[in-house]
């Protein structure tokens, strides 16, 4: 029997941060494929906030290294509010996006709700990159520099509520990313010189469950609380074909479903859990109505503690 929590469900329909539109789509996507009744079935209670306002990934050229910015700061202040509401309403935040800058709003109303938290960031990559740093002007790829301050970031998405950082460096974990270990590589370069604590796929392959231990000891060392980010991209798109922007199908990348399923059943079960953000979603790429089911399986499965 899994462990029975009261769940607020927040849905933030946006693309914002993306590379395409199609993200927008996930919350309603993942209410369809049945994720509610299937946390039901496994004795949660579940009460659906519904969305905020969301918001659908057009070409911003006025700001072509950091696409749609307004919007992503517009979407994050919604969804701060929301997570606040759901936290005075004294139940866990159950996150469903959206593009990885939902995190921002996620982590900024913890923090309004005056219950900062660490986060465990499940992730394909650290997403560490600034504006002016990567080619596409994908905020989804600068939610961690945002939630860190790093320089270069964006003032409109650092002071999101109260004064920066939202987080510090020893307040996150990295988990599931196939950076590459030699050569020239800026987010591993940065992990190096932040010292975040980084659990890669490498490790998680040889055992997942002593690989998400080590996670949960170093996020419950950061913090009284922390939450969940769940990018679908950590997985192996072979695997399940969802990810909005996929990694290489080639080892080390790609967690299988047994070992995320493991990893958040760790997490989860923890005292200290807080909340989760389901991100990356792209139902325009599922080749059926099966990937989708499949998903909400494994996140039920995995929160089943």
């Amino acid at each position: 029997m899994s462990r029975s929590r009261h769940w607020g469900v927040v849905g933030v329909p946006s693309s914002a941060g993306g590379h395409t539109p199609g993200m927008d789509l996930a919350p309603a996507a993942i209410r369809d494929a049945g994720l509610i009744g299937l946390l039901e079935q496994q004795g949660h209670d579940l009460r659906d906030y519904g969305d905020v306002p969301g918001f659908r990934r057009r070409p911003d050229p006025a700001n072509p290294d950091r696409q749609n910015i307004g919007e992503v700061h517009r979407v994050a202040v919604e969804t701060a509010g929301a997570v606040a509401a759901v936290i005075g309403a004294g139940r866990t935040p159950l996150v469903i996006g959206g593009d990885c800058t939902v995190t921002l709003g996620v982590v900024a109303g913890f923090r309004r709700a005056g219950a900062p938290t660490a986060l465990l960031y499940v992730d394909g990559g650290p997403d560490l990159y600034t504006p002016g740093r990567i080619a596409y002007g994908n905020v989804d790829a600068m939610g961690v520099a945002h939630l860190l301050a790093l320089p270069g970031s964006d003032p409109i998405l650092t002071t999101l509520q109260g004064e920066p950082p939202l987080l510090r460096p020893d307040e996150v974990v990295l988990y599931g990313d196939a950076l590459p270990e030699d050569g020239d590589d800026l987010e591993r370069t940065l992990v190096e010189q932040l010292g975040l604590v980084r659990v890669p796929a490498t490790r998680i392959h040889v055992d997942a469950v002593e690989a998400a231990r080590a996670a949960l000891a170093a996020a419950e060392t950061a913090g009284e609380r922390f939450v969940v980010h769940f990018d679908v991209d950590v997985l192996g798109h072979l695997h399940l074909p969802l990810a909005n922007m996929p990694n290489p199908d080639a080892a080390p990348w790609g967690l299988s479903v047994a070992e995320v399923v493991a990893s958040l059943r760790v997490f989860s079960d923890s005292d200290r859990f807080a909340g989760i953000v389901l991100t990356e979603v792209n139902p325009n790429n599922a080749p059926d109505d099966g990937a989708l089911r499949e998903y909400v399986e494994l996140v039920a499965s995995g929160l089943s503690g």
